[in-house]
Formats: C-alpha cells, structure tokens, sequence
C-alpha cells in the first residue's frame, strides 16, 4: 500500500491565547512540494482569527471527494472506450450536528457536468451507471462516514 504525506504548520503569533484570540492561519505542505495556505473557516471561527481566502480544512475534505470521484469517473470512462474532454463539479458540504451535539461535514453533494466526444459518448443511463461505479470505487468515499451524492447535471457531447 501507499503513504500520503502531509505536513501541516502553525505558529502562534500576537494574540491572548489562552482566551482563544489567536491567528489560525497556518500552511499544508505536501511531499511534492507544493505548499498552501490554510486556515481556519470563517463559518467555524471569528473572520479576525483566519484567513477567509486561505483553504480550510472542509473546503479540502470536500474537494478531495470530488476529486476522488472526478479522477475514478473519468479512469473508468477512458476503460470503457468514452472520451471525456472536460469534466466539472460543483461539489456543497454540508456541515450539521450529531447527536452529542459535534458539527461534522454530514453530506456531500457532488453536482459534476461531463462533456464527451460526440461519437464517444454514453447514453444517460450508462453516464449514470458510471457515476455509480466511479462512487463505489472512490478511495476517499470508501473512507469516510459523511453521506456522498452524486447529482450528475445533463452532460454535453460534442
């Protein structure tokens, strides 16, 4: 099996705290390199305390579901003899509480828009069928409890 490394620093600068009056900014860095950004969300912490143009950390746990199943969908598109030649998603988490009363990203929902080669493309019951088998076999969506739909928008063949 593999590794997925990544490297995540903070430091504290001015601010009380103890009373939580503190920057959450910080960066993620990842084996390849590329270091971003982060901070807290402004919908979890006060906007003075993060950095609302920075990742958060729902923002990635959403984005790397989409990603997932955009990377899966589009192997098993390619397995299957389809050209994809542009895939879009616009994917929503939903943040609620259990029922101890601990917010967690509760749902997500992936929205993506396929377009494919026209004489390469699927019938909407064999893009839906793909879009299921792409869920099923998504690593990240095998790895979470958050419920995942996929909500496919009308694809486009050119």
């Amino acid at each position: 099996m593999t590794e997925h490394r990544a490297r995540i620093h903070w430091q504290s600068s001015a601010g009380d705290f103890t009373h939580g009056n503190y920057s959450r900014e910080h960066t993620w860095t990842f084996d390849g390199g590329l270091t971003v950004p982060a901070s807290a969300s402004p919908g979890v912490v006060p906007a003075r305390y993060c950095n609302p143009s920075s990742l958060d950390p729902e923002e990635a746990f959403v984005a790397s579901i989409s990603s997932c199943h955009m990377l899966t969908f589009v192997h098993m598109a390619s397995r299957d003899g389809l050209e994809v030649l542009n895939y879009e998603d616009d994917a929503v988490g939903t943040m609620t509480r259990d029922d101890r009363g601990i917010p967690w990203v509760s749902s997500v929902v992936l929205s993506p828009m396929v377009e494919y080669r026209l004489d390469r493309a699927p019938s909407p019951e064999q893009e839906q069928e793909l879009h299921h088998r792409a869920h099923e076999q998504c690593f990240i969506a095998n790895s979470v409890k958050t419920k995942i739909v996929v909500s496919p928008r009308p694809s486009t063949r050119l």
